[in-house]
């Protein structure tokens, strides 16, 4: 599956709030957003910038909130802001100094570089791989090139994972021979001694101790898990006042109806309630299949 190259900047600047998996990209020719398919269109703002959502990886949440489910939310914020940090730089930014309220200021404001995509999600985000200037592109801007081993591991969004700071996240969008690389080096990360970034600390599938919100958002104590089921957690946790008791998860997930199949060639599932468990006292909650292990089919 060919993905498309687009040659550009990443900018960091007007209250910019990026995260280890999502900044704005402009391209050097705003036009090219055009030739992005997928889900929805590429809106760009006025100055030609539209968000990139990294392909292939899933960064902590930094600052994420759902409309009509709460207020923001984020995990654990040490791994996130690693994360995100870690983008910035391999991107090229040299400075970064992160806000109290999530925005950054980076020295430069922008770098150039650029991405490849094969569309944008629901949200009108562009999925892609993203490269520093040190990487030359393999074709001009606006043509499509297979993408083999040796690109990917010039990406960052290889370097997150190899480093341990993301979770592998597969979409249909990414071509299976890729989604094995990035699993290879998840879990490398995951088996080095000690384990690297988020796996040092990963409780999804060993098991969450779950006591109300906090218990996956607090800075100090809160556990961290996979970012999909963090963002399903806290929009059940916040979807009633004062609910604590994950007696009500499993039939919360199967409504959210979150399609997906195994890897390598499982048939369509629906509902992440097929995957997880909750002990019988009801305060504990684990996933019984790795990310990596799995191709959904909705973003």
């Amino acid at each position: 599956m060919p993905m498309l190259l687009i040659k550009g900047s990443f900018r960091v600047d007007g209250g910019a709030e990026p995260d280890g998996d999502t900044l704005p990209f402009v391209p050097d020719d705003v036009a090219d957003w055009k030739l992005v398919g997928g889900r929805a269109r590429v809106v760009p703002k006025a100055d030609g910038r539209a968000p990139i959502r990294l392909e292939g990886v899933d960064a902590l949440e930094t600052h994420y909130r759902k409309t009509g489910y709460g207020p923001e939310r984020h995990q654990p914020r040490r791994l996130g802001h690693q994360a995100a940090d870690a983008t910035l730089k391999h991107l090229g930014f040299t400075s970064i100094d992160r806000h109290e309220n999530e925005t950054v200021t980076t020295v430069p404001v922008q770098v150039p570089g650029f991405i490849l995509t094969s569309g944008a999600d629901a949200y009108g985000r562009c999925v892609a791989l993203a490269f520093d200037a040190g990487v030359r592109p393999p074709v001009y801007s606006g043509y499509e090139v297979s993408v083999d081993e040796d690109l990917l591991k010039r990406s960052v969004n290889y370097r997150l994972v190899e480093d341990g700071l993301a979770y592998p996240m597969f979409y249909p969008g990414l071509p299976g021979h890729l989604r094995d690389v990035l699993r290879d080096a998840a879990r490398e990360a995951r088996a080095s001694v000690p384990p690297k970034g988020v796996w040092a600390e990963d409780k999804t599938l060993g098991g969450a101790l779950i006591d109300g919100i906090g218990s996956i958002t607090d800075d100090a104590t809160g556990v961290v898990i996979l970012p999909k089921l963090f963002r399903r957690l806290k929009d059940y946790l916040d979807s009633g006042s004062g609910v604590t008791s994950l007696a009500g998860f499993s039939a919360y997930l199967a409504g959210a109806a979150d399609e997906y199949r195994f890897l390598p060639d499982g048939r369509t599932k629906t509902g992440l309630h097929r995957l997880i468990e909750i002990s019988e006292d009801g305060k504990t909650l684990r996933m019984t299949r790795s990310s990596d292990e799995l191709l959904f089919l909705d973003k």
